[in-house]
Order: structure tokens, then sequence, then C-alpha cells
């Protein structure tokens, strides 16, 4: 027997008479018996360890094990004030507006997710603009994600992507923190960090971030776009909601227009011209799906509301 052989054969003996000497300790640990009901079984820390060390090189996992998923930040909407503000609301009774989002909504999720030759790239990716401010997009981008977030099978993230003014979370009543700019400029930052749970259920929020002077920049490199890709094909089943900054306002809703697969784009109604809609249209027409939504539209006394059939607009 050459000395390759031999240590071999003295490894085996050791192994097994550690085995069996584990064995005997727990066999004679127990023998150990209550004074009353069944047996008290109290094995030796030392033959455990022993049978352990013998045979954890069997059992251990041949790869490393997959890291742990770090759960977003938990916060509370303001539910009682955006109710007061004539948001929608999950506990909302059934009015007008609700059911206006709810049409809005059935156009977009169905080209969200759409199959074969109707389908549309990062279709569940939906971007929120307008023509200038004040005409109304983060009080849609808010209202629309509530609806979406109703449905039993979606979930919506809502991105605030206003960086140089945003609204999302002032509007629902969340402190800020880490959010899409962070994500973008930091190689070591994960998504997961930056997005914020609520208590409504379906719906999660990424903040805008802190400012940055490359804004634009960021949002046009190669890492948005593998981080937009990757939300829209990780989660098949959420709707992904941009609430952007005004189109003749910053070139932001211009960028973000290349990675989204629908846009909605507000309209204020009796203030927003024809000239200017179509220089911003123009800006955001990367995408070929854009809706437009007519907002802040007044109705005379004489003319019925849509629902006043049913009583929902009495």
């Amino acid at each position: 027997m050459d000395l390759i052989e031999r240590a071999a054969e003295k490894m085996k003996k050791a192994g097994g008479s550690l085995v069996e000497r584990a064995a005997e300790k727990m066999a004679q640990s127990t023998e150990k018996k209550s004074t009353v009901g069944s047996p008290v079984i109290h094995p030796s820390p030392v033959a455990a360890e022993a049978v352990a060390a013998v045979e954890a090189p069997m059992s251990a996992p041949l790869t490393g094990s997959e890291p742990e998923r770090r759960p977003g930040k938990r916060v509370n909407i303001d539910i009682a004030s955006l109710k007061a503000r004539n948001f929608i609301t999950p506990d909302s009774e059934t009015t007008t507006m609700a059911e206006e989002f709810r049409i809005v909504k059935r156009s977009l999720l169905l080209n969200a997710f759409a199959k074969g030759d109707g389908a549309i790239r990062n279709g569940n990716l939906i971007l929120v603009t307008s023509t200038q401010p004040g005409e109304g997009k983060t009080f849609c981008s808010v209202n629309l994600a509530m609806s979406i977030a109703s449905e039993r099978d979606t979930t919506v993230l809502l991105v605030d992507a206003d960086t140089h003014k945003p609204e999302v979370l002032r509007t629902l009543g969340v402190e800020g923190g880490k959010g899409l700019v962070d994500v973008i400029s930091d190689n070591n930052l994960d998504l997961s960090d930056c997005l914020m749970r609520t208590n409504v259920e379906n719906l999660v929020l990424l903040p805008a971030g802190r400012q940055h002077n490359s804004t634009t920049e960021l949002l046009a490199s190669e890492r948005m776009g593998d981080i937009v890709e990757e939300i829209a094909k990780r989660y098949p089943d959420r709707i992904v909601i941009f609430d952007s900054p005004p189109a003749l306002a910053s070139s932001i809703s211009s960028v973000l227009a290349l990675h989204v697969g629908q846009i909605l784009f507000v309209v204020e109604a009796e203030r927003t011209r024809e000239p200017q809609l179509k220089e911003a249209l123009s800006l955001v027409s990367s995408c070929q799906h854009i809706n437009l939504l007519l907002n802040k539209s007044r109705y005379s006394a004489g003319d019925k509301k849509f629902g006043s059939y049913y009583g929902y607009g009495a």
C-alpha cells in the first residue's frame, strides 16, 4: 500500500470512529427518562457537533445561496387628505371622476397586456405629461395609479419622474428619500432599496431622488435603459406610471418617451393652445402610442354629465 492509500485508509478509520463515538454518546443520552410521561431526549452537544463535522462536507450546497431580497420602506398615504381633495381613494364612493378614470385606464390596460400582433413594447410603462405646468398631470397620475391599484391582478409602481419639481409624494402626504436619480447615478444602489410600499394595496412608490445637474443625461444613459427594461420585464403584471415634467418646461419628458410604451398626455380645457400642443407632442413623438386626456373641462347647466343616467352624476 503506497503512501496515498495509507493516508486515505487512516482518514476513513478516523472518520468512522468519530461517527461511532458520536452515535454511542447520543444513544446513552436517550436512556435518561422523565419520571412521568414519555422519555425526554437530550442529545449530547459534543455528539451533535461531531456528526455535523463529519456530514457537513456532504450536505453543503455546491453553489452560493441566493442573496436575501431587501424589502422596501413602508409608508402610509394620507387617505383622508386625498379624499378631502377629491382624489380617488380605495374606499371612495362611486363618482363621476372615478367612472371616467375607469374608462381611461381600461384602454391603457388593454394596450399594456396585449399579446401577439397587438403587443406593444414596454406597453406596461406609461408616461403622464402635459404641455405646460398647471394642467393637472400629477393629479391625473395619482388618480390613474389609484384606479389601477384597485384591479385585482395588477400592481402599480408610481414613479415621481418630475425631478425638478417633484409633487407625487407631497400630494400623497409621504416624505421622500432616495429615488430614481440616485439609482441611476449610483451603480451600487439597488432599485429595491428605494421602493416604498404603501398602505394602499397593490400601490408602490419610487421617489424622484436627489437633485442633479445632469438629470436629463442620466435619464438618457444606458444605465437608465437597463433599469427600465428590468422593471418592464421582471414584473409583467405591473403597470409603471411615470409622472413627468411638462414637455415644454423640461427635456426630461422627451427622454422618458424613448423608454415607455404609452403616453397619457394631459390637456387643460380652454387653456392649452393648438400650436403649443402640437409642439409638445412633437417632442414626445418617439412613443407611437399617445393618448390625450382633456382635463378641467366644464359643463353647462343643461348638459348631461357622464354617468347621470345611473345617478352617478346627479
